[in-house]
């Protein structure tokens, strides 16, 4: 049976990655790799989930299951904070998922039952991801346009004209901020414009938050999502605990699914459930635990809300200061879009012959397609690269 496998297509960011590691220079920079790292290079554990983890450990006194859909607490917590009071709490089913990924997944699962033959839309470009799951499970996908490769902002005009293509039964997907991999993102009249065209064409969107608090707050970057949620009669929204938490490696996400009609909650919950029960039965709970924890705690909270602010605030830092250095060294201010771009990525719109140049002579690594990690960057190492950069005629 085995001899019938075939050999699948290399993740390109983990060979990026092992091409990292082989590279015996000492001046290296690694933009690749999507996580937070402090200005040692560190991706540290936060205050608030390290007290937390301590408190856990101390009162914790079973590793029973929880639920099909995980502990109810940490939806309830998690859809506080994404959804805020957009929507009644009733009119909201969520399950508890291995990661954003997991949440992404069992959505498309869910499309899958509820509309066989609709395609999702997809935005050019997008996480590489999402195609791939596409891919894997057979659901037809189609790109709108998103990215001026000129301006390095949003094309908001082609995107709605492609967008107007949709219709009932298809799926919008939407990153919620902090677009990944280039950093553009919508402005709320923008999201407006949005709801207005989903309302006419009758598709349903789904959104993937996996960033709220990196890019300009954590109210702030959930707006574009909360008036998605309270506008639309119904709609699927993943959500990432990876990156604003530093949880990685506890793979923590939440999939909701929101409908205006709250009769239709008991139903919705059913199915969530019922996907979680195909796939991996119960979902991870020491994540989720710890988030739940931060989140109901005035004082766990508060610290985190502080410790996010400042991870946020030395990224947009290392943007100011990239955008300027290379406006000093090229005498030119088409890299301007480097401090307005928003989260952890910038695209920086060079070619893959650019990138290799970056890598070969330079030792910076970034993905081909010219995504950077600002997050991998620190003030010494940023005159090092806008130099690279300018030097490679980017």
């Amino acid at each position: 049976m085995f001899e019938n496998l075939k050999e699948q297509p290399a993740d390109k960011i983990l060979a990026l990655m092992q091409l990292y590691r082989e590279d015996p220079r000492e001046q290296k920079i690694d933009l690749g790799v999507g996580v937070y790292k402090d200005a040692s290079g560190n991706t540290p554990i936060m205050r608030a989930v390290k007290t937390a983890e301590k408190q856990l450990w101390e009162a914790e006194t079973t590793k029973a299951y929880t639920g099909l859909a995980g502990d109810p607490g940490f939806s309830d917590a998690m859809i506080a904070l994404v959804l805020g009071d957009a929507v009644p709490r009733g009119n909201v089913a969520a399950a508890a998922t291995p990661g954003g990924t997991g949440a992404v997944r069992q959505a498309f699962d869910l499309v899958r039952m509820a509309s066989p033959s609709g395609k999702v839309y997809v935005s050019d470009p997008t996480w590489p991801n999402h195609l791939s799951i596409l891919k894997h499970m057979g659901i037809p996908f189609t790109p709108y346009r998103y990215f001026d490769n000129e301006t390095r902002a949003v094309d908001f005009d082609g995107m709605m004209a492609d967008l107007a293509q949709a219709g009932k039964g298809d799926v919008v997907l939407l990153h919620g901020c902090c677009h990944n991999p280039t950093g553009a993102n919508l402005n709320l009249s923008q999201w407006q414009a949005v709801v207005d065209l989903l309302l006419k064409t009758g598709a349903t969107p789904m959104i993937d938050i996996a960033y709220q608090g990196f890019g300009d707050g954590l109210e702030e970057d959930a707006a574009g999502v909360r008036l998605v949620a309270s506008s639309v009669p119904e709609c699927l929204i993943a959500a990432s605990c990876s990156k604003n938490f530093g949880i990685y490696r506890e793979r923590t996400g939440l999939l909701m699914a929101v409908s205006n009609d709250a009769g239709a909650q008991k139903l919705n919950q059913g199915t969530l459930n019922y996907l979680n029960r195909q796939n991996y039965s119960f979902p991870p709970d020491h994540g989720a635990r710890l988030v739940t924890m931060v989140l109901t705690d005035p004082a766990l909270r508060a610290d985190w809300a502080a410790e996010l602010e400042e991870v946020r605030n030395s990224m947009l830092g290392l943007r100011e200061q990239l955008a300027t250095e290379l406006q000093r060294l090229s005498g030119s201010d088409r890299f301007g879009f480097i401090a307005q771009h928003r989260g952890m990525f910038s695209r920086l719109g060079a070619s893959p012959e650019q990138v290799e140049t970056l890598r070969r002579d330079h030792g910076i690594y970034m993905v081909g397609d010219s995504r950077l990690n600002i997050a991998g960057l620190n003030k010494s190492s940023v005159p090092i690269l806008a130099e690279a950069i300018v030097k490679s005629g980017i």
